[in-house]
């Protein structure tokens, strides 16, 4: 803008015969300043500027160039059309030396021409790259808040698996010690006091256990319809229905579900439940590979799928990885999942137990837990 506007101003004082002082010098400094002055009113400078260019001609034209660019980059091409059309027509009729149409009869036409265009140009792309950089950062926030929602589900999810984990161990402690209760008078005082303390402490904790995880179920799944927990289902279960619905399975299981914390076994299931679904999904008819072992130290999950071609109407993949990494984290293990050389892609978990690792099979009236 700066070197614009001293360029009119020579060009006024070339014009003027090597004077600086005059009408045309001070016409071209106000111009420049009111295309400076962007608090203005946006259409001074256009009119400010057509008019020192009626005026004295060619030493104004970048001024009015510039103008004209501004206002085509700003959706006013109809103003800047206008006020082109009007420098011109006033030429036509201006001394030779103000003319815009001397010495080339449509020189000026086309850069006022261009000018426009160009504008054009300019505003359109301006205002495409403001709208894809809106786009970019509404998709960037979605993403974000659809990853915490699958968060907050894996949390609530853990809550009601436990919950139920939790509740199931607890009326066991009830019922028995409720029992033992009944033969109060064939045991001795204290024992028969500590059993009574053991049996009211057990279902106050049970109701509040029921009163704070209960609550973190979704608002509309009842007791009756929430599905059971995968702690009481068998991970062969699992690995059965996926071979019964065409997929080659391998497994390597060692050590036994009862050595790995419950919070170990939910996470076990859900990891081999995600990986035998994304490879049902990603690479269908490709063998797949479990290795599992329940430690100590530490519970380890792979899942391994060969290459394989995707499932025709595959749905779009959601945000399970997020929950599995959520549980993973919160349970102070490790979750890789990506490529894993020639094609195959790899989920992989290890969770450390706690410092109590030496867990003996846990046995209720219907029989070990797994």
């Amino acid at each position: 803008m700066l070197l614009l506007t001293a360029g009119a101003v020579q060009n006024g004082a070339v014009l003027a015969g090597g004077r600086y002082v005059t009408p045309c010098t001070a016409a071209a400094v106000l111009c420049g300043s009111a295309l400076l002055a962007r608090r203005s009113h946006w259409l001074v400078a256009p009119l400010l500027a057509t008019a020192a260019t009626g005026v004295w001609g060619w030493p104004m034209l970048p001024l009015l160039l510039l103008t004209l660019f501004d206002l085509a980059a700003h959706r006013r091409a109809a103003v800047a059309v206008g006020c082109g059309a009007a420098v011109l027509a006033v030429g036509a009729v201006a001394p030779a030396a103000a003319s815009l149409w001397r010495p080339q009869q449509y020189g000026a036409s086309l850069f006022l021409l261009l000018a426009v265009v160009g504008g054009l140009w300019m505003g359109n792309r301006r205002r495409l790259v403001g709208a894809l950089n809106a786009q970019v950062e509404h998709l960037r926030i979605e993403r974000e808040l659809r990853e915490e929602s699958a968060r907050a589900a894996e949390r609530s999810r853990i809550a009601a698996e436990m919950h139920d984990v939790l509740a199931h161990r607890l009326s066991l402690i009830a019922l028995h010690t409720g029992v033992l209760t009944t033969k109060a008078d064939t045991l001795p005082a204290p024992v028969a006091d500590r059993l009574a303390l053991l049996r009211t402490a057990s279902t106050q904790a049970l109701a509040d256990l029921r009163d704070v995880l209960g609550t973190l179920r979704h608002p509309h799944t009842t007791p009756a319809d929430a599905a059971p927990a995968p702690v009481l289902r068998d991970v062969h279960e699992l690995i059965e229905q996926a071979r019964t619905a065409g997929q080659q399975v391998d497994t390597d299981v060692q050590g036994r579900p009862e050595q790995a914390p419950a919070a170990h076994r939910l996470a076990v299931y859900r990891l081999l439940q995600e990986g035998l679904t994304n490879a049902r999904k990603h690479a269908a008819g490709a063998p797949v590979s479990i290795r599992l072992d329940y430690g100590p130290p530490a519970t380890l999950v792979e899942v391994t799928n060969a290459p394989g071609a995707p499932a025709p109407h595959t749905a779009p993949s959601g945000f399970g990885l997020v929950g599995l990494r959520e549980r993973v984290s919160a349970l102070g293990g490790h979750l890789d999942v990506g490529p894993h050389g020639a094609g195959t892609w790899r989920l992989a978990a290890r969770i450390p137990h706690p410092a109590h690792t030496d867990r003996p099979a846990h046995t209720d009236q219907n029989g070990p837990r797994t």
